[in-house]
């Protein structure tokens, strides 16, 4: 493994962790302090709610199958990693693999622990969602730039951009 594979790998853990924590706490503040099925408001478009997720995007399949859930999710992730592992040289890959891990992983351990998913924030015409959808949605984002942007790079070889991050080129 290069250096600089090896230093994606360490970045995407440590966004993985951070997403985890702050998902896991914010979730875990929400299921304490807001009785289920209670709304109040935060800002004039965005209320902080208490909604059990039995489902996937939407409240999808919220009538049972937990486990094919899990299974596709995980199947996801692994298709994910495979691809990070082979592309850990690609420069900023590293975020929007651990935006993704991090917020599949917290809406996962939610589904195993709670056979569903909290959800918290609320704007208007929009499902509840978390950190964990935020995460997710920002990863996607995320990886569709550095996959552009990595297609663009292969088109001028031996033209080294500097990402701005410490020991890059």
């Amino acid at each position: 493994m290069s250096g600089g594979s090896a230093r994606s790998w360490r970045l995407a853990a440590v966004v993985l962790t951070v997403v985890l924590g702050l998902d896991q706490l914010t979730k875990a503040l929400v299921r304490s302090g807001v009785q289920p099925g209670d709304s109040d408001p935060i800002f004039p478009a965005l209320k902080l709610v208490h909604v059990e997720n039995r489902g996937v995007a939407f409240g999808a399949f919220s009538d049972g199958g937990q486990g094919v859930v899990i299974v596709v999710i995980a199947v996801a992730l692994v298709a994910l990693l495979a691809y990070f592992a082979t592309h850990a040289d690609q420069r900023g890959i590293w975020l929007p693999t651990g935006l993704l891990m991090g917020g599949a992983v917290g809406n996962i351990v939610d589904r195993i622990a709670r056979g569903g998913v909290t959800d918290f924030l609320k704007l208007p015409g929009w499902p509840a969602f978390n950190v964990a959808d935020i995460a997710i949605t920002l990863g996607v984002v995320a990886l569709l730039i550095v996959i552009e942007r990595g297609d663009r790079d292969d088109d001028h070889p031996g033209v080294v951009v500097d990402d701005g991050a410490p020991g890059s080129a």
